[in-house]
This record gives C-alpha cells, sequence and structure tokens, in this order.
C-alpha cells in the first residue's frame, strides 16, 4: 500500500513564523515602496512635497485666524496661534532637504510618513486645546489623510489612517467616548477605506502606464524577428560608449554574412528568417553578457564589445566568424566581419563608416575573414 508523501510545512513556509515573515516583507515593502526610478517621476514628487507646503501653511493660517476671530472666548487660548505661527515658520524648512535625491529609496516615504504623524500630532494637540471632540479642528484629520491617499501606497494610508484613530481615541476620547466622538472614529475609518481604495487605484494606473511605455521601449529597440537589439539601440549604444571611451577599451564589429541571398532563394524566406535568428543566438553566445549584439537590417549584424587583454579585437572578430560558420555550416554561409576599436574623441559616423569599410574590404576579399582598417 502506497503513502502520500508528506509535506515538510517548514520548507514551504507555512510555519507560523515563516508566515510572519512573509507579512512582514509584504508590509515592509508596500510601506516603504520606491516613489521614483526617473528624474520625472522625482520631480513629481518634489511637486507634490510643495503642495504639501501650501496645504500646510494655508491650514495653519486658517487656525490662527479661527482662534482671533471666533467670538467664543474658550477658543482664544494664545497657546494655538503660537502652535500656528510655529507651523508656518518651520513647515518650508522642508523644502531644504535634498528632495529630489531622496525620492530614490526608502527616504522618500520615510518623509511623507514622519511629515504626516507630525501634522497630526500638531492636529490632536490644537484640537484638545480648542475643546476637545467638540472642536472643528479634528476636521483637518481628513485634510491630512487625503492627501496621503495621493502620495502613500494603500498600506500606507491604511497605517497613517489608524495611527491618526488611535490617536484621536487615546488623546481625545479615552476612557470614556462619547457620541460625537464614536462618530468621527467611524467616518474616520471609512475615509481611510476610501482613501486607500483611490491610492490602490492610482497607483496600479502608473503601474501600467509604466509597463506600457517599457513594452513601447523594448517594441522600439528590438529586432522582431531575431529578438535583439536593433540599429536603433545599437547605435545609442554606441553613442555612449564613445561618450565615455576613456579610461577603456571598445570594439565595433559588422557582420554580413556571405551567401545569404542565395538561401532564400533556394529554401525560402522562412529559412532564411530560421538562419538570421540562428545567427544572431550564434553571435551572442560569443561574446559577453555585458556586450551588445544588434540586428542592423537584413543580413547584417553589429557588434558593441568591451576589450580585454585576454580577447583583444583580432580574437574577438575571429570568434565571430567561427560562430556564424558554424550556425550557417547547412546552408554554406559565411560572414565577413570588420571591426573599428573605439577611440577617445570618435565620430560615431565615422566609426560606423570605418568598421563598414573594413567589412566590405573582407568580403571582396573573398568573404569568410575579418579585417579591420585600424590595422
Amino acid at each position: 500500500m502506497s503513502q502520500r508523501p508528506v509535506r515538510d510545512r517548514r520548507s514551504s513556509g507555512a510555519t507560523p513564523s515563516g508566515l510572519l515573515r512573509t507579512t512582514l516583507r509584504a508590509a515592509r515593502a508596500g510601506l516603504f515602496r520606491t516613489l521614483a526610478t526617473d528624474d520625472d517621476r522625482a520631480a513629481y514628487w518634489v511637486r507634490h512635497v510643495r503642495i504639501g507646503v501650501l496645504v500646510t501653511e494655508i491650514s495653519a493660517f486658517a487656525v490662527a485666524c479661527y482662534v482671533l476671530l471666533t467670538d467664543a472666548p474658550k477658543h482664544h487660548d494664545p497657546l494655538l496661534v503660537v502652535l500656528a505661527v510655529l507651523v508656518m515658520v518651520v513647515t518650508p524648512t522642508i523644502l531644504l532637504l535634498p528632495l529630489r535625491a531622496i525620492m530614490y529609496d526608502w527616504r522618500g516615504p520615510a518623509l511623507f510618513y514622519a511629515w504626516s504623524v507630525v501634522t497630526a500630532a500638531v492636529i490632536i494637540v490644537v484640537t484638545r486645546l480648542d475643546g476637545g471632540s467638540s472642536s472643528p479642528m479634528d476636521a483637518l484629520l481628513f485634510l491630512t489623510l487625503a492627501y496621503t491617499a495621493v502620495a502613500y501606497s494603500p498600506q500606507g494610508v491604511v497605517a497613517m489612517g489608524s495611527v491618526m484613530t488611535v490617536m484621536y481615541l487615546v488623546f481625545l476620547e479615552l476612557p470614556t467616548i462619547t457620541s460625537t466622538g464614536g462618530f468621527f472614529l467611524t467616518v474616520m475609518g471609512v475615509f481611510t477605506l476610501i482613501c486607500a481604495m483611490a491610492s490602490a487605484n492610482s497607483w496600479a494606473a502608473y503601474d501600467r502606464q509604466v509597463l506600457l511605455i517599457r513594452t513601447q521601449e523594448m517594441l522600439a529597440s528590438t529586432d522582431p524577428l531575431t529578438g535583439i537589439p536593433n540599429r536603433r539601440l545599437f547605435l545609442d549604444r554606441v553613442a555612449r560608449t564613445v561618450d565615455a571611451a576613456w579610461g577603456h577599451q571598445a570594439v565595433v564589429l559588422l557582420v554580413d554574412l556571405d551567401g545569404f541571398k542565395a538561401v532564400n532563394d533556394a529554401e525560402g524566406h522562412a529559412a532564411g528568417d530560421a538562419l538570421l535568428t540562428a545567427v544572431g543566438a550564434a553571435l551572442g553566445g560569443a561574446v559577453r553578457e555585458t556586450d551588445t549584439v544588434a540586428r542592423l537590417g537584413g543580413d547584417e549584424f553589429g557588434v558593441l564589445a568591451d576589450l580585454t587583454s585576454g580577447m583583444p579585437a583580432a580574437l574577438l572578430a575571429e570568434r565571430l566568424r567561427e560562430a556564424v560558420a558554424i550556425a550557417g555550416a547547412r546552408y554554406g554561409v559565411t560572414a565577413s566581419v570588420g571591426l573599428a576599436e573605439i577611440e577617445p574623441g570618435d565620430d560615431v559616423e565615422d566609426l560606423m563608416h570605418r568598421a563598414d569599410v573594413a567589412m566590405y574590404s573582407a568580403k571582396t576579399s573573398g568573404g569568410d575573414r575579418a579585417r579591420s582598417l585600424d590595422a
């Protein structure tokens, strides 16, 4: 009689400690989600901080006006004016921080969380000084929570809403809860859920937009047949390598197939397409992962590679030629390889021209060989 295998709960992560660690990791990832991965997104968050500063200044000014202009003497606590003025003076100092830089790591979310907690604490103090739950000052908590909905992740919104609710309960309601306080706490809980939903929708829309942009960028820079970079991406990487040419050696190699047209004529375009794909894979296998292999068009490929003492340009060109010879052995297809080493101050167009002339020289000399004008 066969026995069922017993699953090891420890290996599956189903233990209480494993579930706790998983939950904590997920919560941490949600709470401290990276806000910006590019300059445009970082600039967006910097604008968001500036808007938050402006909203805080207006709110503090409104508190000061409320205290000074209200008719009820019990609301004329001078400490309220002092707190309002202090907020108006201190809040703009946030703009002195390196805001753009901190939006790229955990410091961005931490800034918003700290700001919200301090703001909520000030509102609780102001509300308590103004009469507790009967004061209209507690409405500022809703304003703060609404601000979080367009800044924080859903987890962050729930966390901040919970902090505000607990602070209100502990410092304004306990030990007894009034009907007004109970109503406020209920509305605060519902408003937190609404803000979390708005945050979730906002971040989901942003994620879809980023995915769409990256997909479009990939399609615009990838050869649809072989799946390797196309001419556009290749030239862009060549230009960046030329700009950074000081301090390391690199080479551009152009690989043109010999006898490829005969494959299309004799075997059909499907066979030709399969051969081009195989050649792209063979060239990729002949270089390092950090190098670039691209299809420039037709049966011409480009390779951008860093040079090392163990792999000089001539040896690399020979490896590429041999890789194509193996991939095209069935059809007798070989490669003419032209190479041009990148020099500091090179012009991209001139560099590509040197490699092209070298490749043409190899082809007119009979093909299945590599040439370099630099030699």
